[in-house]
């Protein structure tokens, strides 16, 4: 197979997708903050477990995911619809400039951040970057690129986001003296409008699965 085979446009909606759920400007100001009084190879060993959880979570959503669904019995096409709403409920927050409990947590779950054992796996790993609307992402991704192109679309982006998050975790300090307030709340919102689009593609690719006569 060679690169013209390759599906790049469902690798750019992966891509795009996970940016905007996983986007690493807001992961950066928070990892900072709870390793502001962590010593430099403490938080260089937090770096390391969280970008190893987020590999290995989205693995682990990429391939059993199909096990997962057969295991309760769920329909890929429901469980299409029923991620593409949890993605557009993430998206609507991220539009009115809202962090929503479902990847950032409830206010009892922050309680217990800067006490949890172990913060590259909890709260950074799970919730924050790995929460439902991110795995509900790559079960949906991967389960609709069947084809051999898609497939190696799906596993391009995914690899690839991968390698582009623990990069910008690795580089925290430095990309962290470039943002400020306003540009993480624009870089939300725009994230908020693509992560929409997407979510409403997922919808309505899952409802003309479910109701073909409603195009003819």
């Amino acid at each position: 197979m060679n690169l013209t085979d390759v599906d790049l446009t469902l690798a750019a909606k992966l891509f795009a997708a996970l940016f905007a759920i996983m986007n690493p400007l807001t992961i950066i100001p928070v990892f900072l903050s709870l390793t502001a009084d962590r010593s430099a190879a403490e938080r260089r060993s937090t770096m390391l477990v969280l970008n190893a959880t987020v590999a290995l979570g989205c693995l682990i959503c990429a391939i059993g995911g199909r096990w997962v669904l057969s295991v309760f019995g769920i329909d890929v096409t429901h469980f299409q619809l029923a991620g593409g709403l949890i993605v557009l409920l993430l998206a609507l927050s991220m539009l009115s400039g809202e962090d929503h409990s479902a990847h950032s947590g409830t206010t009892e779950e922050k309680k217990t951040y800067e006490t949890a054992s172990s913060m590259g796996v909890y709260p950074l790993g799970i919730p924050l970057s790995i929460g439902p609307g991110t795995m509900a992402t790559i079960i949906v991704f991967s389960q609709t690129s069947g084809h051999p192109g898609g497939a190696a679309g799906f596993y391009l982006a995914l690899v690839g986001y991968m390698i582009f998050f623990s990069a910008c975790m690795a580089a925290a300090p430095f990309v962290a003296s470039f943002l400020s307030a306003t540009a993480l709340s624009i870089s939300k919102r725009l994230m908020g409008i693509v992560l929409a689009a997407i979510a409403m593609e997922m919808i309505t690719t899952a409802l003309r699965h479910l109701f073909p006569a409603w195009v003819g």
